[in-house]
């Protein structure tokens, strides 16, 4: 075993630790090394939807924005060739998403026809998953912090991966707003 005098072995820690961090903070900083798994647990990879806009949205059943499933489909069938929904079951507002992962899937295609990606349910508020973490902190997402008040809070993503704006749960799928930005370029 070689052993190195003290003054060479604190600089090398020090060495270490910066580049483990920075290494950290760089992957942190992609939306696209995020990683997520869909309701079936398999993994999403984010990095398959580079070039395309992406609207993250958290969802729930039980939630009197749950009709807002039909108009989510509609703009992702208008749409699909240049966006992709992501659905984020989360059962953290008003325990308004109690079901399992079979009971989520088959009453959103029984429903409303959901066809667009959804996730695990994740934790928004507690446990906060890595997606949203970025979703809402200006740090890691270089755009703004955020806050995720109540279901259907909705994150629209740039072709580029960089966060373009949300919008709370009133704002419709179809609002001028979301069917503008897919418009521009």
């Amino acid at each position: 075993m070689i052993s190195f005098p003290s003054f060479i072995k604190t600089p090398m820690i020090w060495v270490v630790s910066f580049l483990c961090s920075f290494s950290v903070m760089t992957n942190a900083q992609s939306l696209y090394s995020i990683p997520v798994k869909s309701i079936d647990g398999s993994s999403l990879n984010l990095a398959d939807f580079k070039g395309k806009k992406i609207l993250i949205v958290n969802v729930a059943s039980e939630c009197g924005y749950t009709p807002q499933y039909a108009q989510l489909q509609e703009l992702y069938e208008l749409y699909k060739n240049k966006l992709v929904i992501i659905g984020c079951p989360s059962n953290d507002f008003g325990g308004q998403e109690p079901g399992t992962a079979t009971e989520i899937v088959s009453f959103c295609k029984k429903n409303y026809g959901v066809s667009f990606p959804l996730t695990e349910k994740m934790g928004i508020l507690k446990n906060t998953h890595a997606l949203y973490q970025w979703l809402t902190q200006k740090d890691l997402n270089k755009k703004t912090d955020g806050e995720v008040k109540w279901n259907f809070t909705k994150f629209l993503i740039n072709a580029d991966g960089s966060l373009y704006m949300s919008l709370p749960s009133s704002v419709s799928p179809l609002d001028d707003t979301i069917v503008n930005w897919l418009s521009a370029k």
